[in-house]
């Protein structure tokens, strides 16, 4: 994955990077023709904060983070091909996200609907999640409010059901990532029912995977997004007082409201509804691990079988009726249940439906609501649309124009790109700070010729990193994205390597892409990466990198103490790439010390002139030794012998340490540069072993050792056991009751 830049890498970043490094290297010297490009996720809220703080331009500090990261990667000897480099900010890019944006519209797979954001008051701008810390702004603390605004999206839910499907198909990915993507889409089977209000005024639509407990729905819980929520509040007596403890519910931790791990609160509204089956009303309550985003809002509440609801209704005194008892055991006691009985069993008081299997009460409710016309069964996805709008300047800015006349009218193909204009302020005043650039705004419409105003939105900076990949295969391209010829002799990406949390923000975005691309005519796949490493953390002092936590390794200090290849060779050897490491000072000395070591055995032997990564590492270091032992009794005639192997290690480990490798394969006569020698070939024959030794098991203790032909079968291991005298001993006066054989590794007999 290509880098956010910064500033400075630390040593956690790198690693990614030079696991990438090691294998793109031994790739081409086993002859594959290897793509190893680099560029900067540039766009961000960064960014702009840090412009907010200091003044000093996004672009400028950009600029200057990207040349500081591009020094520190290539004193690390990185073997990028530089020549296709490019940052996300860079116009050119951004002109094809902006072309992409288009596309997608004329599709229907971008569009424009009203939706809740974070609003600073004070402030007078709009805050991303993370900019939101208990319920206040980060800059100001002033109580952060929720606005509904109009923004754009991408209708991603397009793909839900391809996206999950596929998942299986991706044989090279980790299973952690498949089934966080798996359970961010979310599909979930069940069905949609209404509840009227008692009034008659309208209908609350409610999704439940368990339509079989609905004779228990004793109340309705509304997210406070709920459009309802705001149509009660004008009803009551105190609207104020109500809207406040609404925004309040609001502004509360979205993750853990999502979670349900929060403390459950809510208040009733006063009003009721009629639950469709039972016929009585149910009181309607606004809680705050609701989201009126989340499914449709609403929740019908059914305390005994489920467990948020059975704590919520425990915690206000709220009804709780038992309708599903398990098919055999006792029944549970509402009054005196400690937990929601959530599991299928039997209908009981459940009108018509009593007395039947939760799946056979499913099914013929969801066929009693059909034609009843108050439900219908349904399937549902956690996966929402994707909000792209963001009321930022850092960031690219959304290509199109708003007209009385003709409504929302795409900027033309050839007036692209809509370059982000110079500005020295970049807080809105309510609006994005583009919206206080008259000579951005103001312009022509290109469809009536009439006034017209650019949008002043700018993209989700995900955008951008969801098809950069694409844009290496053909990165000076300025009369279309790519050529689809080029991007089919290089993709889909055959490795890709990044942190694990990307899995479901970056990844599925990116085979949204893909899928879009597809579709749009412009690749043959459907999924841009065939392999996939979750390279692991690196902790130190036993907490994961951060500034924050001053335990930050400045890769820098690490080059100028113990040089590139060092910090390389450590890195990968410390541990296999997808498991944590904690970093060591020490353990960078002893790759030191073996490096050296390396450099001595080269050095000596020319006067005298005689895929676990981490386990490779460990194989060359035994190898080392091997050839210290063998070189101190060789003679002359073992002179070719010995170059052979010195030269063999020397190309292995040059993937892992390419600038000590470099300089003795120049030591060793060659002016060809180690990028262009080949891989050492492997016999196999030549290596297998004419006796091996098995040892010889009785009752799981190892009693003896046989000494045999490599190529002894099962039967003969057998019967060298039981004929072995020291085995024999042990089996004296007993009956060997089974005999198991692992074909040249083990005899096991059990008396």
């Amino acid at each position: 994955m290509f880098a956010y830049p910064s500033g400075h890498a630390h040593v956690g970043h790198v690693r990614n990077y030079i696991i990438g490094d090691v294998m793109a290297r031994t790739k081409r010297m086993r002859g594959y023709n290897v793509l190893h490009p680099f560029g900067w996720d540039a766009f961000g809220l960064p960014a702009e904060n840090a412009a907010i703080a200091t003044g000093t331009h996004p672009e400028t500090s950009t600029l200057a983070n990207i040349a500081h990261m591009k020094g520190q990667l290539q004193r690390l000897g990185i073997s990028y091909a530089w020549d296709r480099e490019f940052a996300t900010c860079d116009p050119e890019y951004y002109k094809w996200n902006q072309w992409l944006f288009i596309r997608m519209f004329e599709r229907g797979l971008a569009y424009r609907r009203r939706s809740s954001v974070n609003w600073c008051p004070k402030d007078r701008t709009v805050l991303a999640n993370e900019q939101v810390i208990d319920g206040r702004c980060w800059r100001c603390d002033s109580l952060v409010e929720t606005r509904d605004l109009e923004q754009w999206f991408f209708r991603i839910t397009a793909y839900a059901d391809e996206l999950l499907d596929a998942t299986v198909e991706l044989k090279q990915w980790p299973e952690k990532v498949l089934t966080m993507q798996q359970n961010w889409i979310g599909k979930s089977e069940g069905a949609r029912v209404k509840f009227a209000m008692e009034d008659g005024s309208t209908d609350i639509e409610v999704f439940t995977t368990r339509i079989d407990t609905i004779f228990g729905a004793t109340f309705v819980l509304l997210g406070p997004e709920h459009p309802l929520v705001s149509k009660i509040a004008e009803r009551t007596k105190d609207p104020a007082a109500f809207r406040k403890q609404v925004q309040m519910f609001r502004t509360q931790d979205r993750a853990a409201r999502i979670s349900g791990e929060i403390d459950k609160q809510g208040f009733d509204t006063g009003f009721r509804a009629i639950n469709p089956f039972t016929r009585q009303p149910v009181p309607i309550w606004v809680a705050n691990f609701v989201l009126g985003d989340y499914g449709t809002g609403a929740v019908m509440a059914v305390p005994a079988h489920d467990q948020r609801d059975f704590e919520f209704a425990r915690k206000f005194q709220l009804p709780i009726r038992i309708v599903i008892v398990p098919e055999d055991g006792p029944a549970p006691n509402a009054d005196t249940m400690p937990e929601a009985a959530d599991a299928y069993g039997r209908t009981v008081d459940s009108g018509e439906f009593s007395n039947l299997p939760s799946e056979e009460a499913q099914r013929r409710m969801i066929a009693f609501a059909q034609e009843r016309g108050i439900g219908e069964g349904t399937v549902q996805y956690r996966l929402k649309d994707w909000g792209i709008s963001r009321q930022r300047y850092w960031g690219t800015p959304i290509p199109m124009i708003h007209c009385e006349t003709d409504g929302i009218v795409p900027v033309p193909d050839d007036q692209l790109p809509v370059e982000l204009p110079k500005v020295a302020h970049f807080t809105g005043r309510g609006d994005s700070p583009l919206a206080q650039v008259p000579e951005f705004v103001n312009v022509t419409c290109p469809k009536c010729g009439g006034p017209a105003t650019r949008e002043t939105d700018t993209m989700d900076t995900f955008v951008d990193s969801s098809w950069y990949f694409y844009r290496f295969a053909d990165p000076r391209n300025d009369k279309q994205a790519f050529d689809p010829k080029k991007v089919e002799y290089w993709l889909p990406v055959d490795f890709y390597s990044g942190g694990v949390e990307h899995a479901i923000l970056h990844l599925i975005y990116s085979r949204f892409f893909a899928r879009v691309f597809r579709d749009l005519g412009m690749v043959d796949h459907s999924e841009p990466f065939t392999q996939l490493l979750t390279q692991g953390m690196v902790l130190k002092d036993g907490a994961v990198m951060s500034k924050s936590k001053g335990n930050v390794v400045d890769p820098d200090t690490m080059l100028e103490k113990f040089g590139a290849d060092a910090l390389r060779l450590y890195v990968m050897f410390v541990a296999p790439p997808e498991n944590q490491v904690e970093w060591t000072d020490a353990g960078l000395r002893g790759i030191a010390s073996f490096l050296a070591r390396v450099w001595r055995l080269v050095d000596q032997w020319l006067i005298e002139q005689r895929q676990q990564l981490n386990t490779a590492v460990s194989a060359m270091m035994e190898l080392v030794n091997a050839l210290y032992a063998f070189e101190e009794n060789a003679g002359p005639s073992s002179t070719p012998v010995v170059r052979e192997a010195i030269e063999a290690l020397v190309r292995m480990l040059s993937p892992f340490a390419p600038h000590t490798c470099e300089e003795l394969w120049e030591m060793l006569g060659h002016r060809d540069g180690l990028m262009n020698a080949t891989w050492p070939e492997f016999n196999a024959e030549v290596a297998k072993a004419e006796e091996i030794v098995v040892p010889v098991q009785v009752n799981g203790k190892v009693r003896s050792r046989l000494t045999v032909p490599a190529e002894s079968s099962e039967k003969e291991l057998e019967q060298l056991a039981l004929a072995d005298p020291a085995v024999m001993a042990h089996l004296a006066g007993k009956q060997v009751k089974k005999v198991v054989v692992a074909k040249g590794r083990l005899v096991s007999l059990v008396v």
